[in-house]
């Protein structure tokens, strides 16, 4: 009886044919487990990478994007749609009163806004349109309509506890009355026909122009000498800059410049002429000569 049970438990490979047996069936079963994993990966239709990249399908998948999304053709003789003041703060204004840079007040910060506040929002808006101080007009941005500063003005004091009533657009002007009956006659075609372009003088010719550049864009650094900017007026600062020669301070000042103290964007970070900025180039040196 204990030889039949002892026989039940006895391994299942007695013999070294069974044990060579074992092996091979069980290689066998890997060989066939690969054979039908690769079989499988073989038969499915494989392109290679950029071989249908040049069919029009793909090509217009490619280009969809930029022609729906990157490109927006605008009417140049639209209307200007005016920025709410969340866009224009975020474009323009954040970069001092998020920071407070150049002791700007900092949005949101009703301790430093409520003296500022208190002058009174006609006060603030001239401030903010004409500069003061280290802040340049219209925040550097001359481009910006006057109702888009307001904007932007409104929305960092009621941040900061005030409760002005954000400006609206304003209205269109309305069209000039013909002064008898033929000029109103023709007055329709000739709003239809193309206008020729309005005879300007050059902004090379325009005296003012450096002095206007400066007062909206250079004044910011050159005003308190921020950032290594050297001072309007400051004749010891301005002297070897002045001896390098003007071809040298227009190429700075156009192409931007980075010195031992500081650095000088392109244009200021403005967007005027080239002749503008060499007059403001020149307003310069003039006051410090």
């Amino acid at each position: 009886m204990s030889d039949a049970h002892h026989s039940e438990h006895q391994a299942f490979i007695r013999t070294p044919k069974q044990l060579i047996a074992a092996v091979a069936g069980f290689f066998l079963v890997i060989v066939i487990g690969i054979i039908l994993l690769v079989s499988f990966v073989t038969n499915r239709h494989l392109t290679g990478a950029g071989s249908e990249g040049q069919n029009p399908e793909s090509v217009m998948a490619r280009v969809r994007p930029v022609a729906e999304e990157g490109f927006a053709l605008k009417d140049a003789n639209a209307p200007k749609v005016l920025q709410n003041g969340q866009a224009v703060y975020t474009a323009v204004c954040a970069a001092c009163h998020a920071t407070g840079a150049a002791g700007a007040p900092k949005a949101g910060d009703a301790g430093a806004w409520s003296a500022r506040i208190a002058q009174g929002y006609d006060t603030l808006l001239q401030h903010a349109i004409n500069g003061i101080r280290a802040m340049p007009a219209k925040g550097g941005n001359p481009d910006l309509d006057d109702v888009e500063v307001a904007r932007a003005l409104v929305y960092m004091a009621n941040q900061s506890g005030a409760k002005f009533k954000e400006p609206a657009a304003p209205a269109p002007a309305a069209p000039a009355q013909a002064a008898n009956g033929d000029a109103a006659a023709a007055a329709p075609a000739a709003a239809a026909a193309p206008s020729a372009a309005p005879v300007t003088a050059s902004p090379a010719a325009d005296s003012g122009a450096g002095k206007t550049l400066y007062g909206s864009t250079c004044m910011a650094c050159h005003g308190a000498g921020i950032a290594g900017a050297p001072k309007m007026g400051d004749k010891a600062a301005w002297a070897p800059r002045i001896a390098q020669g003007p071809a040298v301070l227009y190429e700075h000042a156009l192409k931007g410049f980075q010195g031992k103290t500081g650095m000088m964007p392109p244009k200021g970070g403005a967007s005027a002429p080239d002749a503008d900025v060499k007059s403001a180039v020149d307003y310069m040196v003039a006051a410090a000569k």
